[in-house]
Formats: structure tokens, sequence, C-alpha cells
């Protein structure tokens, strides 16, 4: 017979876990600790914002780092990206008649659409191909000494173009222009797909700012600089306008600490008020 310390086996703890989710945890360990090391989150997301993909980031980057001239004329860009349904073209239909409605000309004629070689585009043309593309870029230009120019076909041209160069493509577009508003403006519409038939990727800092910058380099080389009698008066119309203007973000910019938290909402009160010595002090 055996004796009872033939049986008898001594336990011995090891690790616990699965080896492989050992190791992928330590590794993600490992990152995290190299991305604390490189600097603080702050600094990190501030290093990537997604706005140098796509087409014009060389352009848009340098666009947007330079200083604003003195003497510029000032243009509003308004962008919006549109994504299309497979095969609905009803949406892109309901914006051609938007921008083509009745009264929108100076004579209260609706509007004619236009692109880069003919004063009378075919918008059911545009709209059939138009309608596989995966999105649409609509743009507003508006100058701001739009009033000035008896035409504005050949600036919108002269942007259009100026985009081809700095996108490295050809564009297919369409556009409108209302004289129906104080300000004259333009409504563009630009095919989502590049010269190859590829999708068309616009990096977001040429959008938000290149385009804005070529759009002022334009009309300022078309009416000159700007002169101190023509700042001094839109300064004045600024004062009593009923819209936020530069004269507000001026002040709010120079607006006490006061105002953080609810600083935008507080910052416009603040401004509404003390326009005069805005104007003023912008003199």
């Amino acid at each position: 017979m055996h004796g009872v310390d033939d049986d008898e086996f001594e336990v011995k703890l090891g690790r616990i876990g699965n080896r492989k989710a050992r190791k992928g945890s330590s590794y993600l360990r490992r990152v995290r600790q190299a991305a604390e090391k490189a600097g603080p989150r702050s600094h990190r997301a501030s290093q990537f914002s997604g706005g140098r993909i796509g087409r014009g980031h060389a352009q848009g980057a340098m666009l947007a780092g330079r200083a604003r001239g003195k003497r510029q004329r000032r243009v509003v860009i308004k962008a919006r990206i549109v994504r299309i349904k497979a095969g609905d073209a009803g949406a892109l239909r309901a914006h051609l008649r938007y921008v083509q409605r009745d009264g929108v000309t100076r004579d209260g004629e609706p509007g004619e659409l236009y692109d880069a070689n003919n004063d009378r585009a075919d918008g059911k043309d545009f709209t059939d191909r138009s309608a596989e593309d995966r999105h649409q870029f609509r743009f507003i230009a508006a100058p701001e000494d739009s009033a000035e120019l008896s035409d504005l076909k050949p600036f919108i041209r002269d942007l259009m173009h100026q985009m081809e160069s700095d996108l490295g493509t050809k564009l297919d577009w369409v556009a409108a222009d209302h004289f129906n508003t104080g300000h004259p403006h333009s409504h563009i519409v630009l095919r989502g797909k590049d010269d190859k038939g590829r999708d068309l990727v616009i990096a977001r800092d040429y959008i938000s700012d290149g385009l804005r910058a070529r759009a002022a380099d334009l009309i300022t080389r078309e009416l000159g600089p700007e002169t101190e009698i023509e700042a001094a008066r839109k300064r004045q119309q600024e004062v009593a306008a009923e819209r936020f203007t530069r004269l507000d973000r001026a002040i709010l910019r120079d607006a006490p600490d006061g105002c953080s938290g609810t600083r935008r909402e507080a910052g416009k009160r603040f401004s509404l008020a003390g326009r005069a010595n805005g104007a003023a002090a912008n003199a």
C-alpha cells in the first residue's frame, strides 16, 4: 500500500489571464505612455484637427497664416457640404429652382444659371451629371463692396478658376447672382467630383480660410484697396446695424474676463450697448 504522501501535490500560483491579452494591454500601455510624454492632450489635439485632409490643404494653411491686408476688401464666403442620396435628384433640382427663383435680378426677373464658359447654363444637364455624386458643395460669395460691381460673373469665374488652380483639378459648377438684397451675392453649386471622376475632397482649411482670402485678393485687385474714407463710412454704418458686425467682434475681443462662460451672449449685449465707444476706438 502506497503512503498518503504519494498522491499529494503542491499548488504553485502563476500568472492569471490570457497571455495575448496581457501582451496587447502592455502594448497599449506603452503607446499611452509615449503619447503622454509627447505632450498634453490639448497640445496633441491642436496638432491634428482634420483641416489638412483633402485638396488645397497647403494653400489653406498658407493663406490662413497670412495676415489680412490693412486695406484689403472683405468677402463673406458661406460654405455647405450636402450629402446626396444615390439616384435622388429631387433635392438637387429643388436647390437650383431656389437660386433661380423670381425677383432676384436687378430687374426683378428670375435668376439665370451660368458656368465657366456660358452665360446660360443648363440646370437639368448639371443635375443629371450630379445625380450619382456622393456630395455637393454649395457656396455663397458676398463681396462687401459688391454693389460697385456692374456684373458679378467675371468675379465668380475668376474665383472658380483660382480655386481650380489651388485644388489641382477642373471643377464642374454653376452659379446664379442675386441682387434682391442690400448686398448683391452669388450662389455657387459645385459637383463633388474631380476631373477624373473621383470624389472631390477639399481641405477644411481651404474652405474656411483659403477661398475667402482668394476672393478678397480678387475683389481688391478689381476695385483697388479700401480707402480710409470707405473704411470710416463702413465703421459708421456698423454702429447702427442690427446685426453682429466687425465692431462687435472687436469689442468682444477686448471684453473683460467677466464675460467668460456666457462670454458670447454677454459680449453681444455689452457690444450693442457700447458701439459708439467702439466706433471711436476703431476710428
